[in-house]
């Protein structure tokens, strides 16, 4: 089982309680950069993922706004699923030129295997359950992941990833 699962096996369990409930279905965080940093300084944005295929990316700030509207809103009851798109779909070789341009740096992107992905996560320390949720996870996306909910103004969110890049990447960087 996947993360993607977990979150759908989530949603039924709270689900269940009968409890007024608000599901965010996000889109691929922009802070997941931060795990490609060091390669990301040195020029290439690596990724399993299909590197022309488009993605909504997201902020986290933006998902938090989203939350926390919705949890001081009275206007609300039961069973909701809002989608949190972020302001575009990206592809990561449209990425790859945004943070090149915000970091004033070239930024090529290279697209990996799964097994490339899975020998350098097995390097950094997780369980090989959670080496093998990762990437399923990424495989599930490429290979075929169509988002339940289509975007739409209630499902785009005002951070862009040039702007976050430039502020939030870019401090890290600099640090």
């Amino acid at each position: 089982m996947g993360d993607i699962d977990g979150l759908a096996l989530t949603e039924t369990a709270l689900d269940e309680l009968g409890i007024d409930v608000t599901h965010l279905r996000c889109g691929y965080f922009f802070t997941n950069l931060l795990f490609d940093l060091e390669s990301i300084l040195a020029g290439t944005l690596t990724t399993a993922m299909d590197v022309d295929r488009p993605l909504p990316w997201v902020a986290p700030e933006d998902i938090a706004a989203v939350a926390t509207a919705r949890s001081l809103s009275s206007d609300w009851y039961g069973r909701h699923v809002q989608a949190v798109h972020g302001p575009e779909d990206l592809s990561f070789r449209e990425v790859a030129a945004v943070l090149g341009e915000a970091l004033d740096r070239s930024v090529a992107v290279r697209q990996v295997s799964d097994d490339d992905v899975r020998a350098e996560l097995r390097a950094a320390g997780p369980t090989p359950q959670q080496v093998a949720s990762i990437v399923d996870m990424t495989a599930g996306i490429r290979d075929g992941f169509v988002p339940e909910n289509p975007r739409e103004y209630t499902t785009t969110t005002p951070t862009t990833l040039a702007g976050w890049a430039r502020t939030r990447l870019k401090a890290v960087c600099d640090a």
